[in-house]
């Protein structure tokens, strides 16, 4: 019998090893998919101290405070509060009779893919070449130019997320921004913010795709039936692509090869990249509930939702913010049964409700938005406290994105990202006297020299200046 000593055994097992003798693949060899290729560039502007003195003060929270305090030193909140005393190297601003709030953030936007002027070159909003485009990122259509950007800062946004359009089931990876003036738009981007997924349901998927006359191929929606089935093949393959990442990460072997766009829905059963669905129906928006507990994913938060209120309930459990309009409605089918009341309704049942603007005129005033859904609460007896309701501005639609650690409250230790208003924000008279972003003057409407203009809008040169 041949027999082999215990050094050989050692040998070959050393040679074995050497020659990759085992299924497992180095670690160091494997394959991995980057979850940000586009890296934030964002720096905040020059920012020093200030101290913001005799205000009236909506901190984010819920709290009210009357003849408050604000100070900002290195980009951050440092202090908020009463009897708070200026440092020396502080810039001070009596903001006596005027208040103070978190920036609005706007988690609806499509500011830079449909850009100022609205022509149909600068339409980057929506890739129709298919009803799932998951594979597409907004970021790769926004025009840092867009003067949309500097009118929504005059009216308080320092941050906001940009949505790819509707016409999709899977409309591809939002972005979310930091409102400052940047020549890229990696220099805009909010450091650390998650991705997030826009997604559809309703009138839009099926109008674009089905009543294209088959214009377009392969299992394109021309019902809510077909709109559903689509989700549910879509995830279903998302799973089974999530399935052998993991496989070739635990045994190796051949890497799989790279789709883009379940590369991002991926990233959604991972909990990595949160989804944004745009959904009128109480109807659909529980049936997308469903869908999502099926593939074992959430919904951060549905959009537009003109009838949540007759489901606040089921959104409160869930845990699933609704995006909504003060008062539209009635445009299409689906927005037939919208209420002026929505948000409150909402907000009382205890879900997370939110103010945006899915509009480049909206957006500029979207704390006159928030008055008028606070307004209607209150004339139906839902007796909403004002610094309650601010919260619809920030803190809610910071949740949603995921950076609710980072803004939307005026905590000491986050970003200083705040607006001094001219009186009560709730007004239609007030407007914003002061924007600052990470703690830096980016609007000042009593200075010029403060408020920012783009290159677009500063014309073309003359025949002259061309010799």
């Amino acid at each position: 019998m041949n027999r082999i000593s215990l050094a050989g055994l050692s040998c070959l097992a050393l040679i074995l090893a050497a020659c990759g003798g085992t299924d497992k693949a180095d670690s160091k060899d494997k394959i991995t998919v980057p979850k940000d290729p586009f890296p934030s560039t964002y720096a905040p502007y020059p920012n020093p101290s200030v101290f913001i003195s005799n205000a009236t003060i909506i901190d984010g929270t819920g709290a009210l405070i009357e003849n408050g305090s604000l100070l900002i030193e290195n980009g951050k909140v440092s202090a908020i509060g009463k009897d708070l005393t200026a440092p020396g190297d502080a810039k001070v601003i009596d903001a006596a009779g005027r208040w103070v709030t978190p920036g609005i953030v706007d988690n609806h936007s499509h500011l830079g893919v449909y850009p100022s002027p609205g022509v149909s070159a600068h339409g980057d909003g929506n890739e129709i070449s298919g009803p799932v485009t998951a594979e597409v990122w907004s970021e790769h259509g926004i025009w840092p130019q867009d003067p949309g950007f500097t009118r929504a800062l005059a009216g308080g946004v320092t941050a906001l997320q940009v949505l790819p359009g509707s016409a999709n089931l899977f409309g591809g990876r939002g972005v979310t921004l930091k409102n400052v003036p940047s020549r890229t738009v990696q220099g805009m981007k909010f450091p650390g913010a998650p991705y997030t997924l826009k997604m559809a349901c309703g009138e839009n998927p099926k109008r674009v795709y089905g009543y294209g006359g088959g214009k377009y191929p392969g299992g394109t929606p021309y019902s809510r039936m077909g709109n559903v089935a689509g989700y549910r093949t879509a995830w279903i393959q998302a799973a089974d692509y999530k399935r052998k990442w993991e496989k070739y990460e635990k045994e190796g072997g051949d890497a799989p090869m790279r789709d883009l766009e379940l590369d991002t829905l991926k990233g959604v059963l991972d909990g990595d990249i949160l989804v944004h669905m745009h959904c009128y129906r109480a109807d659909e928006i529980a049936q997308v509930m469903d869908i999502s507990k099926e593939f074992g994913y959430k919904v951060t938060s549905f959009h537009h939702a003109v009838e949540a209120y007759k489901i606040a309930d089921k959104l409160a459990e869930y845990g699933a913010c609704s995006s909504m309009w003060a008062d539209w409605w009635g445009f299409k089918m689906e927005a037939y049964d919208g209420i002026k009341e929505n948000i409150p309704m909402v907000h009382q049942a205890g879900a997370c409700a939110i103010v945006h603007s899915d509009s480049d005129i909206g957006i500029q005033r979207l704390n006159q938005e928030a008055a008028k859904a606070w307004a209607d609460g209150r004339k139906i007896g839902i007796n909403i406290p004002e610094e309650e309701a601010w919260q619809w501005l920030s803190l809610n639609p910071a949740k949603s994105l995921g950076i609710d650690g980072k803004t939307g409250s005026l905590v000491p230790g986050k970003m200083a990202d705040v607006v001094v208003w001219s009186g009560n924000p709730f007004s239609v008279y007030t407007k914003a006297d002061q924007v600052f972003v990470d703690g830096a003057l980016m609007y000042d409407r009593s200075d010029a020299a403060n408020r920012p203009v783009m290159d677009f809008e500063l014309g073309q040169p003359g025949e002259g200046d061309l010799k």
